[in-house]
């Protein structure tokens, strides 16, 4: 898992694939962290990003390296509501703490 995480992060920016109902909806995402050795990444509850991974949590991954390999992940998004979890992610991403806290009923992890 630590060897995803690195080459993701090395992409900069990953792409998280997500359904909306029979449309395919993907954007760019950049936070990312290793939890109970489990890969999580992060959005807010009010984004559309988050009611799709809720009604269909089936996403890929896709992140492109500057040597032009690249890697596509293939995942079941889990949503985790622990504080514990958030505040693990807040701390890996910093650049998000300045839009999220980990107790603002806004910020969710999966």
């Amino acid at each position: 898992m630590e060897e995803v995480l690195e080459y993701l992060r090395e992409c900069g920016t990953f792409y998280l694939a997500t359904m909306d109902d029979d449309q395919p909806r993907v954007r760019p995402f950049g936070a990312l962290g290793i939890f109970e050795g489990k890969l999580y990444t992060s959005t807010s509850n009010v984004k559309n990003v988050f009611a799709q991974m809720i009604k269909n949590p089936k996403v890929e991954i896709s992140g492109m390296s500057k040597d032009g390999s690249w890697i596509r992940l293939t995942a079941v998004a889990v949503r985790d509501d622990r504080i514990e979890a958030r505040q693990h992610l807040l701390e890996d991403n910093p650049s998000l703490k300045s839009l999220y806290a980990a107790d603002d009923g806004k910020y969710e992890v999966f």
